[in-house]
């Protein structure tokens, strides 16, 4: 029955990388149409999730977690919009550097290890729970 909560355990840290990652893929989304505010600021720039294990000592293994939420030092986007408050001498605007066909791909791939995750913990639970009702 120990391997089958050390299961869960896993799964459960899995879960909440992912739905770490979700919600930053999230942020990342709605701000995707945000300009400088300023003709020298800077939009929002998009945010990248890095994973890491950590080792517990309690069930003997690594479980994933979340190490860091970075900024993507990738290139902003110019627009050109000469009248706006944030365009510069030659009317482009910074906008973020946030691809939401990107950003979709990247929800789906969380959500699908997400999803996985609910899976082995569901059979694990029902492992035990037959475990139990064998043992009445």
């Amino acid at each position: 029955m120990a391997d089958l909560s050390k299961s869960m355990n896993i799964s459960a840290a899995g879960m909440k990388a992912q739905g770490t990652r979700l919600r930053i893929i999230s942020e990342n989304i709605a701000n995707a149409g945000s300009t400088a505010l300023t003709p020298n600021g800077e939009p929002y720039r998009r945010k990248l999730v890095t994973f890491g294990t950590t080792l517990n000592r309690e069930l003997g293994t690594e479980l994933i977690d979340v190490q860091k939420v970075s900024r993507d030092p990738s290139d902003f986007g110019l627009r050109y919009q000469p009248g706006h408050p944030a365009a510069d001498a030659s009317g482009y605007v910074k906008t973020a550097n946030v691809n939401t066909l990107i950003e979709m791909t990247d929800m789906r791939e969380a959500q699908r290890s997400y999803e996985a995750n609910l899976r082995v913990m569901q059979a694990a639970r029902a492992m035990l729970q037959r475990t139990i009702d064998l043992l009445r």
